[in-house]
Order: structure tokens, then C-alpha cells, then sequence
């Protein structure tokens, strides 16, 4: 996709989710694009970049870790967010890196972040990723056991987390999982809903997100690995 390609797809995006606020009586301001960059390389993320765009979404540390520095000297502003299955021997790296983190979901991951936040004391912020579809293949915290684990995070590993992630099934309709997702953040006092993605974030504004995950009606297709 070429650069006037990508800054016209982030300029439809952003009026589509205004479009979608004033549809469902909600604030345009109270609902943040993320704008997934995963696989694009440093010079298909700078015309976004200059066009304003400052909240970015990245599924690997290491690649992370090879794009933004340098891209973070030149824009200031930008904040970075953990979208990705996060291993627990990464978490130094992603709290070094990342100012959110979407896919908090088991206790060895927990105890990891508890203890790079101790000793950086940098505090990204926390999600936990709830696999509203129970997908074995899939990260996430099961729904019957979401309440026990958010308990942990608070009480055991003394995390403050401030909402949930889900990623609906491929093959269902997504709003009764954002539904679900809402319905858990509410049970918890919790005011962060990371949901929706290119396809489907109009049904996820409808109900609720804060946080919606765009990358190919921004970026076009993901380069092949």
C-alpha cells in the first residue's frame, strides 16, 4: 500500500468511528484507534505517523523492539500497545517497551509483570484477554474463571489492571462476545474494553469499546512473512 494509501485508510477509519459514536450516542473522544502496525516496516508506519496517528498496536516484542526507538526519537507522543500472546521470559522487554499491554491471561505472566514493574518501576498499563469463545487454540482467560483470575492479579500479584481484550471467534458473530466482554468489565468496575478489529469494530463501538484494534483498513494486507 503505498503512503497516501495508508493516511487515506486511517482518515476513513477515524470518520467511521465518529460515524459510529454519533450512531450510538457515545463521544467520539472516548473511544481510542489503535492502529496495528505488526509486520509493516518503519517506512509504511511514517506517513500515519505525520498524519497525527500516535497509539500503535505490535504482537512481537523483538519486532517492536527493532521498529520503535528509532521511530519514537523522531515523534513524540507515541504510545505503544502489546496486542500480541506475550511469553512470560518477554516481560522485562515489554515492560520496558510497551505503555499498555493487552494480553495479560495466565499467573506465570502475572508474576512476571509484577516483578519487571517492581524493579523498573515503570507501570504500563494492564488488560487481561478473556477467550470469550473458549478457544483451545487461542490466549485468554476461560469466562468461568475470569473473576477468580482478576482477584489474583489484584490480591496475589498486586497488578492494577484497567479493563479486558477479547478476540471473537472467526466464524461467529462478534457482538455477543463484546456483549459478554462488556458485561465482565462492568461486574468488575472495570472502564477499558480492547474489542473490535478492521471488520467489526462499528458492532464493538455499539457496544462499549474504548480501544479498537485497526491494521488492514489502515495498512491494506500484512506483507507475507
Amino acid at each position: 500500500m503505498s503512503e497516501n494509501s495508508a493516511v487515506e485508510g486511517l482518515e476513513q477509519v477515524r470518520a467511521s468511528i465518529r460515524r459510529a459514536a454519533s450512531d450510538y450516542g457515545r463521544d467520539p473522544s472516548s473511544i481510542t484507534l489503535v492502529a496495528v502496525s505488526k509486520t509493516f516496516p518503519s517506512e509504511a508506519i511514517e506517513p500515519v505517523l505525520a498524519a497525527g496517528q500516535r497509539v500503535f498496536g505490535e504482537n512481537y516484542v523483538q519486532e517492536a523492539k527493532a521498529k520503535w526507538p528509532a521511530l519514537r526519537e523522531r515523534y513524540d507522543g507515541v504510545e505503544l500497545h502489546m496486542i500480541g500472546p506475550l511469553q512470560s521470559n518477554k516481560a522485562k522487554e515489554a515492560v520496558e517497551l510497551f505503555d499498555v499491554i493487552h494480553t495479560l491471561d495466565r499467573p506465570s505472566l502475572a508474576e512476571a509483570l509484577a516483578k519487571e514493574i517492581a524493579k523498573q518501576g515503570r507501570r504500563p498499563r494492564l488488560l487481561v484477554q478473556v477467550n470469550t469463545g473458549e478457544e483451545p487454540q487461542k490466549g485468554g482467560v476461560i469466562p468461568t474463571e475470569i473473576d477468580a483470575f482478576l482477584d489474583a492479579c489484584r490480591n496475589k500479584y498486586g497488578l492494577s489492571v484497567e479493563g479486558l481484550m477479547c478476540i471473537p471467534p472467526a466464524e461467529d458473530p462478534p457482538s455477543p462476545h463484546f456483549a459478554l466482554l462488556s458485561t465482565i468489565a462492568k461486574r468488575h468496575g472495570l472502564t477499558w474494553l480492547s474489542m473490535g478489529m478492521s471488520a467489526d469494530f462499528d458492532a464493538a463501538i455499539q457496544l462499549g469499546a474504548t480501544h479498537v484494534r485497526v491494521g488492514s483498513a489502515i495498512f491494506g494486507s500484512r506483507p507475507k512473512a
